[in-house]
């Protein structure tokens, strides 16, 4: 952290910079703040001025501590109130006095990565930490702790490895245009529950909600820097629950293990927030009454790779898949849920155990009824998909994903003029406003980390 003072006319400029190349101009006009600095080499006792109202149009409450440790650059003019300091100590203490609350609030003190944030796509960009818990079958996970990222090792008779005992859940972390580098995550308790409710699908035991929780809240403090400023992406969560113990025969694993791993990301389809196009799969299928299509068991996702690879040979975006015993109801798309708009009816396929029970697709059905549409969940058909007003996807790596056209058994159906239509845009707006803390949070979904 540096700190910059400039003269301009009658006015001083404080400027205060940090790593990331940050600034913060503060216009002083009247009020005296003391600033007391003792350095390793000779240096000059100074104060600056800082007006009142300056403080109070960023810092309407101020509450900081009173010691920070950065270095004054420049000291061209001895302060007359104070002699010069000659102390050749080594540390560097900043004393403010006065308004110090406020001076502290308005540095930026985030340090970001040095990566090209304009450019984020959702690839993996390794990160600093990530957190790792285990427990053994029949006992309670505990003593969980960040590690450096890294490789984790495993038996290669690992449950996970042998017969695919494993989950994964997602969710994401954003960066708040507050001036203070917080940070808001959405709905984490949901994902807690949901991997508690996987873990007993899978006979595997699971963190508590609260052990989730405070795993998600330490990786994401451990890696904020990595969180993208705010309107450049968001900090994609992984946490993984696995079967880590050694097993030979189809049983449960002696050992599980609970890891979080973080990435920042951009959009999940390249064409960003802008039409897709879907191709229905009339052959393959993702899930099956009775299976476990409604957990979010790593197995799913490698079941749908074939398809999807297949569709995006030919161009398309992504897969939909159709259920298994009519093969004429839509269930979801490889990694979201699909929504379909006719009017002011909105319709998504209900939750029977074969669809993912998706956070995004259950907070968009209640942002769409709070705005007045009428969500129905049921049933919904390949014929009402083609004659439908607008579709969409919805899911915590895609958010909102308008669909421009989707094709079936070869006859595509494009719908509007193939760009975003006015609901997906409507509701893409109320949940990424809600998500960023743009707007107040009435219905107490995000968590702040300070």
């Amino acid at each position: 952290m540096s700190a910059f003072v400039q003269e301009k006319g009658r006015e001083k400029i404080i400027e205060f910079r940090t790593q990331a190349h940050t600034q913060t101009h503060v216009h002083s006009t009247t009020f005296f703040v003391f600033v007391l600095v003792l350095v390793g080499e000779a240096q000059k006792w100074r104060s600056v001025l800082v007006s009142d109202q300056a403080f109070n149009n960023v810092v309407p409450s101020p509450s900081h501590a009173t010691l920070v440790f950065f270095s004054l650059t420049s000291t061209d003019t001895p302060n007359p109130l104070f002699p010069l300091s000659t102390s050749n100590s080594n540390p560097t203490f900043v004393l403010l006095l006065g308004y110090v609350p406020a001076l502290l609030h308005l540095m930026p003190t985030v340090e970001l990565a040095q990566i090209e944030w304009d450019n984020l796509g959702f690839d993996l960009q390794p990160t600093d930490y990530m957190y790792v818990m285990k427990c053994a079958q029949g006992e309670s996970f505990s003593n969980g702790e960040l590690q450096r990222l890294g490789n984790i090792e495993l038996s290669p008779c690992a449950g996970v490895l042998n017969y695919g005992q494993g989950l994964i859940e997602g969710l994401k972390a954003y960066r708040k245009e507050d001036g203070d580098g917080n940070i808001l995550l959405f709905r984490p308790e949901e994902n807690a529950v949901r991997m508690k409710m996987g873990a007993e699908r899978m006979c595997m035991p699971s963190p508590t909600v609260e052990q989730f929780l405070e795993a998600v809240k330490a990786t994401v403090l451990a890696n904020k820097r990595w969180v993208p400023p705010p309107g450049k992406g968001s900090l994609y969560i992984r946490p993984l629950l696995i079967a880590s113990g050694a097993v030979l025969n189809v049983a449960p694993a002696p050992e599980y293990t609970f890891l979080i791993y973080v990435s920042p990301v951009g959009n999940y389809f390249k064409e960003g927030l802008a039409a897709i196009n879907l191709v229905v799969e009339t052959e393959l299928h993702r899930a099956s009454p009775g299976g476990t299509g409604g957990v979010k068991t790593i197995g799913n996702y490698a079941g749908v790779l074939k398809a999807q690879y297949a569709a995006k040979a030919k161009g398309y975006s992504d897969v939909l898949y159709l259920d298994c015993v009519c093969s004429r109801y839509l269930e979801e798309v490889s990694s979201c849920n699909i929504f379909v708009v006719k009017g002011n009816v909105i319709s998504s396929p209900a939750l029977t155990g074969t669809i993912l029970p998706g956070i995004t697709r259950k907070s968009i059905i209640d942002i769409a009824r709070m705005q007045g549409f009428q969500v129905e969940e049921r049933l919904v058909s390949v014929d009402e998909l083609l004659d439908a007003d607008e579709v969409f996807c919805t899911g915590t790596a895609v958010v909102i994903s308008p669909v421009g056209s989707v094709t079936y058994l070869g006859k595509r159906v494009s719908y509007g003029d193939g760009g975003i239509g006015s609901v997906s845009q409507q509701l893409y707006t109320a949940l990424t406003r809600l998500q960023m803390g743009l707007i107040k949070d009435e219905m107490n979904w995000t968590v702040e980390l300070k």
